[in-house]
């Protein structure tokens, strides 16, 4: 499982009428076995904050999260932060569970709807699962995520470790979770992504 212990979630850099990037995301992007400020959400904060960007990022990703639970926890979020931008970083845990694809998609689909039905442009991470879940599993699950954002027109990161997923070097221990120097790898594959939201006119 991605993180059973709740991580701390990166602490908002928020300031009123600043257009908000809400991440909603598991221990991927909660800073799981990190130091504080290490993780990728905190450095997409710092280079936005470095850019002189009008936008401020609030993480509100938990440890151990899955679909089911973002989906209970967004309309608050939504409804507390009114963001421009959504980036769902979710999936990976029900995945790590065995749970149903259909399930998961159901639970992403009702999050992307939610946030663009308050205007909010949203941003999809997939991932990917180990091969001993089964190559049906583990194929249906991956496809999932290029495939809902397809069919409701948002952005799609294919895979967010990509490029280091194979190599321990970039991970804990635990060999499921990112190290320190993975979180700018990250967010590199983020970025292509997200910088045609942030340059999207607020309210698009």
């Amino acid at each position: 499982m991605l993180g059973a212990v709740r991580a701390r979630p990166t602490k908002a850099i928020s300031q009123n009428k600043r257009p908000v990037i809400l991440v909603v995301g598991d221990s991927l992007s909660a800073e799981y076995g990190l130091q504080r400020g290490q993780g990728w959400v905190q450095l997409l904060s710092d280079r936005l904050q470095q850019t002189g960007s009008k936008y401020t990022v609030v993480n509100a990703s938990i440890s151990g999260d899955t679909t089911s639970g973002g989906r209970a926890r967004l309309p608050a979020l939504l409804k507390q932060h009114g963001p421009a931008i959504v980036l769902i970083e979710l999936g990976g845990n029900d995945g790590l569970r065995g749970l149903p694809v259909a399930g998961m998609q159901e639970n992403l689909i009702a999050m992307i709807r939610a946030a663009q039905a308050v205007g909010a442009r949203v941003l999809v991470a997939g991932i990917r699962l180990p091969p001993n879940y089964g190559r049906d599993y583990t194929e249906r699950f991956y496809a999932t995520f290029a495939n809902i954002a397809k069919q409701h027109d948002t952005a799609l990161v294919p895979f967010l470790l990509d490029g280091f997923a194979e190599s321990a070097d970039f991970f804990q221990r635990d060999r499921i979770h990112p190290s320190a120097q993975a979180q700018g790898r990250i967010l590199q594959t983020v970025w292509p992504a997200l910088e045609p939201l942030l340059l999207a006119k607020v309210g698009q």
